[in-house]
């Protein structure tokens, strides 16, 4: 362990740390052959539309946890603190999202006065250039010149053919909410003390507004909001890397996959395309297969023609999924359930395993700051061990999970207990930043 025995000398380390990673993420635009990308840009770079920023991101995430921790040792307290809480970035957002601002702008490129703006999505011009000039402070949108606003790289996130635009939408339409009574549950007798699903602090906020509380039978009803819930998991698998799996794990050397509550294939879709020699079985319940059937036969064709995909309904708390595939591939499914629930999904892919079969889960693992755990990545020196800011996503995404199912991420510790309940060992971990991918297989006894 490297002492470092006074502020001055963390400080210059954390400085070294910035200027390391920042030469690093360049590095990595630069591969493209594109350069680094220009905040006024209004095309996305190259890099932003791989499928495999692994490198990248790890750049980002030492520059984030650095800058951060750096900026807490040299601003004042008072300052720090409060920029936790004067922060009304998610509220300016949602107006932009609600109102569509970045669709309107996205037919003027060399920008539109805020009166016309505010005219075409009818609103307020005053407060509309309020909002805007609040997310430009961020880099989102740009104001060309007085009173003139034109999208850049980060307001194209905000159009509406934009996957992760409908993720923001539902944190700042929807968990906003949840978020908001947080305290309120804390301290009511019914919700204070329980950890099922139907105490969620979302539960409690739809309560109050008279709203119905069950989350699937809405979505049942609305098709909309189906939709737009659809879109929102899509930008979430954007925004947290997943296609960085499709290309650090060894897929070559399996030859089958059960996608357990695979949605209509998010996951297995690219899967298919990028490893043609795999056989693919899609679970989830019976609407689901339905509706996934239609999205294999419009992205993916080929392999329904080939044969290589099946679907196959499953209610993965109540049946054991296919029998002796090589893979059983869990994407953000263990992080809704609370553990006895978790268990059980386990326990019944346990039952369907071949003595080479092993168990994928891909979630948000949280890392403590003073123990050494099994197989993860620690930060250098004298960076917090977890990355610090660095690991904002999986933290927040962590208290997404409680706000709205009253479930959460784990521990890479609290994954081999409730894998070793389901007679699974824990044998290898895949960091791939904001998400991990764990592998348990059969224990031995």
């Amino acid at each position: 362990m490297t002492e470092f025995n006074n502020s001055e000398a963390k400080v210059e380390a954390l400085l070294h740390i910035i200027n390391s990673s920042a030469h690093q993420a360049i590095a990595e635009y630069k591969k493209t052959g594109h350069g680094i990308p220009s905040a006024d840009a209004a095309t996305f770079h190259p890099l932003d539309l791989t499928t495999d920023t692994l490198a990248l991101k790890k750049a980002i995430r030492l520059l984030e946890g650095a800058y951060h921790q750096l900026s807490s040792i040299l601003a004042p307290p008072q300052h720090t603190v409060m920029n936790f809480v004067l922060n009304y970035n998610w509220a300016c957002t949602d107006v932009a999202l609600r109102a569509r601002l970045a669709d309107v702008l996205d037919q003027y490129p060399e920008g539109l006065s805020v009166d016309k703006l505010a005219e075409a999505v009818n609103l307020d011009k005053v407060k509309t250039a309020r909002v805007l000039r609040a997310l430009t402070l961020m880099g989102c949108f740009k104001e060309v010149e007085r009173d003139v606003f034109a999208n850049n790289r980060l307001s194209l996130i905000l159009k509406s053919a934009n996957n992760t635009r409908w993720y923001a939408r539902l944190h700042s339409q929807d968990v906003s909410k949840a978020a908001s009574v947080v305290y309120e549950t804390m301290i009511n007798e019914e919700f204070s003390r329980s950890h099922e699903i139907d105490k969620a602090p979302r539960i409690f906020a739809f309560r109050k507004e008279g709203m119905k509380v069950n989350q699937y039978e809405m979505f049942e009803e609305n098709e909309e909001k189906r939709e737009a819930f659809h879109r929102a998991m899509l930008g979430q698998s954007d925004m947290l890397g997943a296609s960085a799996v499709l290309h650090h794990y060894p897929w070559n050397d399996i030859s089958s996959v059960a996608d357990i509550g695979s949605g209509t294939g998010a996951f297995s879709i690219p899967l298919a395309k990028m490893y043609p020699h795999l056989r693919i079985t899609n679970q989830d319940l019976p609407n689901v297969m339905a509706l996934a059937q239609n999205a294999w036969e419009k992205d993916a064709p080929e392999a329904l023609l080939d044969g290589r995909v099946e679907f196959t309904p499953i209610n993965f708390l109540e049946d054991a999924p296919v029998v002796g595939k090589d893979v059983y591939y869990l994407r953000h499914i263990i992080h809704n359930w609370p553990d006895a629930e978790a268990t059980t999904i386990l326990r019944n892919i346990r039952k369907a395993m071949g003595p080479n079969s092993r168990v994928l889960i891909r979630e948000c693992c949280l890392r403590f700051n003073r123990i050494s755990e099994f197989m993860v990545p620690k930060a250098p020196e004298p960076m917090l061990p977890n990355f610090g800011a660095g690991s904002h996503n999986a933290y927040q995404t962590d208290l997404t999970m409680w706000f709205t199912f009253n479930s959460k991420e784990r521990t890479l510790e609290e994954l081999k207990i409730i894998g070793a309940a389901a007679g699974l060992v824990l044998t290898q971990v895949y960091d791939l930043v904001d998400t991990m991918l764990v592998e348990l297989r059969i224990a031995q006894n």
